[in-house]
This record gives structure tokens, C-alpha cells and sequence, in this order.
């Protein structure tokens, strides 16, 4: 078995997530739900390749040794260790309307976002209150991981409790760069000076829009505010958008 410090493989089989720590080379047993998903759904055999994710930095390539009813057993073939992404890209995400919250989690963890912060803006339509609100940041946390499956990511995106605009505030003032999306801001995304390591964090309203109170809070906490282009993006798509350019920027893409 090679155990490499190099990129995983941007395209392949089919990746299942394991706990941190579990791979250690030679045989490893995807038990529990991904067994049951690699046994009975994807119906893999003996000889298929399969990957797995600890989902904290390592990505091993496998070839599936036997197959149980609810069980696959893999031989490791190679291990890749993957050193935390730098500057990390955090998303204050506020609750959009249905089901685009979890949409938007799904393509910022398809882009590299590095954590999401679900914020209940003050004009925010949807909100999250007792079994609602836990609910609903458990869709949230199942979408990251099965986006992080899918494109293949030695990280899971950090889904994060629900936020106020006081702690995002806090987090703001915390932070080596935040930057909030406006539409009628004077800076660009793709013109702000970035910092080389520490936290990026990505600010982005609700269908209403920020309100003044909150800009106002967000700007004494040293936020910058700063639009994308000419059109006005969803909420669901536009930390997505905003995610690409940074990551471009940083040098991460």
C-alpha cells in the first residue's frame, strides 16, 4: 500500500465516508448505512474500485474484497493525506425560503467552502425554531456530507449551529477577511486584497436583502462590503458564486 501526500484523483469510483481515523491501510469494512449503501444500492462486487473519506484530511483508494448483505470490505490500495485548506473559507449563509438552504450547502461544498454558518437574518422568511429548526440543520449537515461524497473532498464542510448578527459579528471581528455580498457596493469581490491564511468569512443575506441595523453592525466589525457583477443572484446560489472567485483568488483552484 503507498500511503502519498499528493492531490486525490479529481474524478473515480464512488466514495464512502468512514469514521476519523479508521483508515489505516490493509482491510477496512464500510459497516452501518454506507455499507448498506455500497452493498444494496450501489451493488458493488469483488474487484470494483471504492474509495473512502475520514472526512478530516484523508482520502484512500480501494478495491472491494467481499461483499455481505450490509457490508463491503475493501483492500486500501493507497492513502492520501490532504493538510487542512489555507486560508479557510467560512459562509454565513441566512435561512433562504424551502428548500434552498439545502441546495445552497450542497454547491458551496461542491465549490471547497470550507464551513457553513446557517444565520437567521432579521429578514429572513424561513426560521428555525425547537424540532423545525433541528430539523432543518439536519438536512443541512446530511446535504454537506453527501456533496463532500460526491465531489470527492478529503474534508467535510463544518456546519455549524445557528447564528445571530451579534455572534456573526463577533466572528466578523475575528476573522482575517470578511467580506459582505451587496449588490450596491463599490468594491468587487474579484478586486479585494485576500489574506494568505487565517479565516475568510463570506457573508451573504436573505431574499430581503441585509438590513441597515445588521450592514451597520457588520461594517463596525471591520466587514467590507463588495458586490459579484451586474446581475443580482439568489441567495442560494450566490455564496456558490462568491465561493469560486475567493477560492480562485487564493489560489486554492
Amino acid at each position: 500500500m503507498d500511503s502519498l501526500d499528493s492531490p486525490m484523483p479529481v474524478a473515480g469510483p464512488p466514495v464512502f465516508l468512514v469514521p476519523a481515523g479508521s483508515v489505516t491501510g490493509g482491510a477496512l469494512t464500510l459497516d452501518g448505512p454506507e455499507g448498506h449503501h455500497a452493498a444494496a444500492v450501489r451493488r458493488l462486487r469483488a474487484g470494483e474500485r471504492a474509495d473512502v473519506s475520514d472526512g478530516a484530511g484523508t482520502f484512500a483508494q480501494g478495491v472491494v474484497a467481499s461483499v455481505g448483505k450490509d457490508t463491503v470490505t475493501l483492500d486500501i490500495v493507497a492513502v492520501h493525506h490532504a493538510p487542512a485548506p489555507s486560508p479557510r473559507l467560512t459562509v454565513a449563509q441566512a435561512l433562504p425560503k424551502g428548500d434552498r438552504g439545502e441546495l445552497a450547502v450542497e454547491l458551496m461544498t461542491e465549490v471547497g467552502v470550507d464551513a457553513v454558518i446557517p444565520w437567521a437574518a432579521a429578514r429572513s422568511i424561513t426560521k428555525w425554531q425547537g424540532e423545525r429548526g433541528a430539523k432543518a440543520l439536519a438536512k443541512w449537515r446530511a446535504t454537506g456530507r453527501e456533496a463532500a461524497k460526491q465531489s470527492r473532498r478529503a474534508w467535510l464542510p463544518d456546519i455549524s449551529e445557528m447564528s445571530t448578527i451579534a455572534t456573526l459579528a463577533k466572528r466578523a471581528a475575528a476573522a482575517a477577511a470578511a467580506i459582505v455580498l451587496e449588490a450596491d457596493a463599490d468594491a468587487k469581490v474579484h478586486e479585494l486584497t485576500l489574506p494568505a491564511d487565517g479565516e475568510i468569512l463570506l457573508i451573504v443575506g436573505p431574499e430581503g436583502g441585509i438590513s441597515p441595523q445588521e450592514r451597520a453592525a457588520l461594517r463596525d466589525a471591520g466587514a467590507t462590503e463588495a458586490r459579484l457583477g451586474p446581475t443580482v443572484l439568489r441567495t442560494s446560489t450566490a455564496g456558490a458564486a462568491a465561493a469560486a472567485i475567493l477560492l480562485s483568488r487564493t489560489g486554492r483552484w
